[in-house]
Order: structure tokens, then sequence, then C-alpha cells
């Protein structure tokens, strides 16, 4: 029996364009042989669909979709379908009026449909919001094979291999005392530094503790914060890697399963990202282009001030869109070094971007006489400081309105974590590209860009970070080197530490005190600002749900 796995790509909400692209799919791997094709988890809506399942007719028009294809699909093909569909019983049981779905459709018809078990709440989840957990073990019979079916988070609870149980359900283990064959899971699972190897492992150790080929097809692509990168996957009965997609890319693998031995056989194997900063690069590069290309935008415009983070910024904008779909704009003011402006200049023709430049200068004596009233007897501070980051904002944004690009936000987590960016700014924008990659991961990745040729120039990854809005100023006049202050970020946000286990672990009691309080009084500006893409397991994204106003 030939299966084939299709990454694909949904549009959020998009009904029609997704069925015509499991329907074309399905075309294709009719004409190669194929019995069973497999498609991600809810790939007829795409994940996460979120308050568009409050939607009656949502609902109800996914269920025509589905029809349709059933009657459009080619008949000796059986097809596997992600959607939601209702729940009969939410009102007699009390419980959500919906159930996350897979259908299997053939002959023209739907065939079955089975439900979710185990519905995620944690980080970016929140599943029990709107679905029904599934309460019975999913299998199917085809040519005599029988199929054991689980949909994403099913598969993450094995005590044996996390050394716990999140929920009291194990469906893997269920299918296995029914005796299936092979296993599927088909998934939506959005992509973090490291997850593919999380996966792979926690894939070949079910099909050794059970004994069972398993096959996994992940959705791809960017649906706001979240990526998903693909990397399907198979192994046998032995837990031998069989087959493996693309990441960060479309992909259609077809795998047979070999009725007589039980098992898979082997087949295509892609090569995956040899590094993190290869992995975070393509990572970033598809989050830009999808999110930049499912709001109905072409272009993307940035502020380029000569630092590290707009330069990587600007590379990934020209990887994700083009060069020619992306402008640059130098905004120096009297603080600006000349070296920021030859920097930046450098990279855009490295990069082949466009630029504009539009001095600042008398905008800010502008600023300056009409606030000199308010402001009389007062230092410079603060506040004269994030007027210039304002004007930039404002400029970008005019610009963004009047041409129809995009603005990219350029700020890195580490200044989101402690506040190090202006309201109405440099925060604004429409996607905060690097929201989620500290100030060190920053670093790495433009020395990885550049390992085959200078396309960031060198001064801007050896001179200290500077926001340069007053003489003289760095970073590090404020805040501790950024691999101290990183570190102690991820122990905050990351694995949630208190002061004290910080300070345990050698670090100076005032410096962890300061970036706690930075860290808490932030929160009103993270709120405020544009969706970032999410490459960590804890970015201040959906998932970070810190009160404001707290003690």
């Amino acid at each position: 029996m030939k299966i084939a796995l299709a990454q694909l790509n949904p549009t959020i909400g998009d009904l029609k364009n997704n069925a015509q692209q499991i329907l074309k799919t399905a075309q294709q791997v009719a004409t190669q042989g194929v019995n069973l094709l497999l498609t991600p988890e809810l790939s007829l809506c795409g994940y996460p669909p979120r308050d568009l399942l409050l939607n009656a007719n949502f609902i109800a028009e996914m269920e025509r979709e589905l029809q349709q294809l059933a009657h459009d699909l080619p008949p000796d093909l059986y097809v596997s379908i992600g959607l939601a569909t209702a729940n009969p019983d939410a009102i007699t049981t009390g419980s959500k009026p919906l159930f996350n779905s897979i259908a299997i459709l053939a002959a023209g018809k739907v065939q079955h449909i089975f439900h979710k078990r185990l519905l995620p709440t944690y980080d970016v989840f929140d599943e029990n919001r709107y679905f029904a957990p599934g309460s019975e073990a999913n299998y199917f019979i085809l040519d005599g094979i029988k199929i054991g079916v689980t949909v994403c988070e099913d598969l993450w609870n094995d005590e044996d291999f996390w050394g716990k149980r999140t929920y009291l359900v194990n469906p893997i283990a269920e299918l296995a005392k029914l005796d299936i064959d092979l296993s599927i899971n088909l998934s939506a699972s959005p992509y973090s530094v490291g997850k593919q190897k999380i996966r792979s492992a926690m894939l070949k150790h079910a099909a050794v503790k059970y004994d069972r080929a398993v096959l996994y097809v992940n959705q791809i692509g960017a649906n706001d914060d979240l990526i998903f990168d693909g990397c399907s996957l198979g192994f046998d009965r032995s837990g031998e890697l069989v087959c493996q997609g693309k990441s960060f890319n479309r992909d259609l693998i077809i795998v047979e399963f070999d009725k007589s031995k039980q098992d898979l056989k082997t087949a295509k194997i892609q090569p995956q990202p040899d590094c993190t900063d290869a992995e975070i690069w393509q990572a970033l590069v598809l989050g830009v282009r999808d999110y930049i290309h499912k709001c109905g935008f072409q272009k993307a415009i940035l502020g380029l001030s000569g630092g590290i983070d707009s330069a990587l910024v600007a590379a990934i904008a020209a990887e994700a869109l083009g060069a020619d779909n992306v402008l640059g704009v130098l905004m120096p003011s009297t603080y600006s070094s000349s070296h920021s402006v030859t920097d930046a200049l450098a990279l855009a023709a490295n990069l082949g971007i466009k630029t504009e430049t539009i001095p600042i200068g008398d905008l800010m004596q502008g600023f300056d006489r009409t606030l000199e009233s308010q402001f009389k007897g007062t230092e410079f501070g603060l506040a004269e400081e994030n007027i210039q980051s304002r004007i930039r904002g404002t400029l970008l944004m005019s610009m963004s309105n009047k041409f129809g690009y995009l603005l990219l936000s350029t700020g890195n987590k580490s200044e989101m974590a402690v506040g190090y960016c202006t309201l109405y700014g440099d925060m604004n924008g429409g996607l905060a590209v690097i929201a989620d990659v500290p100030k060190m991961r920053v670093f790495s990745i433009c020395k990885w860009l550049n390992r085959e040729r200078e396309i960031i120039p060198i001064n801007i990854i050896t001179k200290p970070p500077s926001a340069e809005l007053k003489p003289g100023q760095v970073d590090q006049d404020s805040l501790p080197p950024y691999e101290i202050l990183d570190a102690i970020l991820d122990a905050i946000v990351c694995e949630h530490q208190s002061a004290q286990q910080i300070i345990d672990r050698g670090y100076d009691s005032q410096v962890v005190t300061k970036i706690i309080r930075l860290v808490k009084i932030a929160e009103f500006k993270r709120r405020q600002a544009p969706p970032g893409l999410k490459i960590t397991d804890r970015a201040f994204g959906t998932g970070w749900r810190m009160p404001i106003a707290s003690k």
C-alpha cells in the first residue's frame, strides 16, 4: 500500500482555496498509485482558526466544502482531511460545541469521522475553549491493514518518554492494545528551536515501544505569530527513520507499507538545516513571507539604523520577498554617527535593496521649539530621546500608508524583555520579525550569514550596540553585557526561576533584581507591540499571558 504525506500550507479561513490545495494534491498522487493521502490537522480551515470557530456559518461552510471534496476526489483514493465538526451532544452533556476531527474520504463520501482526544491548553494552545475531547480510540481498515489515527497532541503523552503523564489517556497505548498494523499522526505542530529533534525522538520511541510503524505529517507555513516547519516523518517498527520531509517547505512524501512484513519501506529522507542558526533563519524567512502575503501585502519597509538588528531584519525580508520588494529608510539625526549611515548603505548594497534617506534634524528642532515652554527647567532625558524614535516611527508609518508597504519592526527579544524599545517609535509596525530572537542569537545568525561572503558588513557586527539617541550612547551604559543579560532573561522568561535561584547560579544580585523589575514594568509595552514570530518555547506572544497591573 502506498501512502502519501502532504505538507500543506493552508491559509486560515480560506476554505475554498485550502480545499483546492488538497484536491490538486490528491489528483497528483492518484496518478502515482497512492492508496492513502494524509493531510495535516485542520487542513481544511488551517491551524489555529481560533475564534473563527465561534461562527456557526463558518462551521457549516466547512461541512459543505468537505462534502464537495468527497464528491470531487479520485474515487479510489482514501484521503484524510482535518476539520472542525459539530458536537451533537454538546447541550445534553454540557460539553464544547465542536470536535477537532479527521474525516476519511473515499468513493465519493465521508467514510469515517475521528475526533482528537487530547486537547492542549498550554503556551499558545487553547483548544478546550472550542473543542470537546474524543472518547474512543480511532482506527480504520484499508486493504486489510488496520490503521490507527491520532491527532497531534494525542502523540505527546507517553510517560516513559516524558517521565510523566499530562493527561489521563494515552491514545497511542490504547491503539496498540487494539492490535493496529500502522499508526498515523496528523499534526499542526508549531516550530520552536530544537523541536524537530524532540519530535523525531518521540516518534522513534513510540515505534519501538509499541512495535508499530508510525507516520507523522505536519503543516508548514506561518499563521500570525506561529511558524509550522513540516519535517514530516516515518519510522519503521524497529525505530529506523524511513522517510522525512523538507523543513519549512511544501513537500509530498510517498512511502510504501509492506503488508507481508507489516512495516514501512525506506523512502526519501530530505536533508535538514545543518545548524541552529540555519534552522532559525529558514523559520523567520518563511514567517515573514507568509505573514506578508497572507495579509495581502507584497512589499515591506523598515528603518535602517546601521545597527545589527535592522541589518538582520533587512536580510530576512530580502530573502523572503525578493530584494526589489524591500525598502530601507535611513533617518539620521544629529546624534547619528557617520558609520551608521555608511554601514546601512553598505548593507543595502550587499542585499540589493532600495534605500531612501530622510534626515530628522529639522524635525527634532521643531519638537524642541514646540515643547520648550512645557519642558523648561528640566534636563534632557528619556522624553527627548524617545521623540527621535517616534519621529522615525511616524515617517515609516506614513510611507507604509502612502505606498502600501508593510512596516517591519526590528526590535529583538532582549530589548522587548527589558523595555528598551519605544512605543509609537521603533515598536511601530505590522510584524516584529526578531521579537523572539535574543541579542546574542542575532549576532550568531549574522555571523552565520557571512560564512561564505559578507552580507552583513563586519563593522555592524563588531561595533558596540547603540540606540544613538544621545552623544556617545551605548547599550551597556545601562544594561549588563548581552551574554549576561540573555542568560538572566532566559532564566526569568523560559525557566520561570526566582531571583534567588538566578543569584544562586552566580549572577550579581543587584543586576538580577534590576532585570526582573525591567521585565515586569515593560509588560504594558509588549501588550501594544505588533505580533512577533515565535521561535522559542516561551515567546512574548499569544502564549505569554502576564498581567500588566500587578505586584
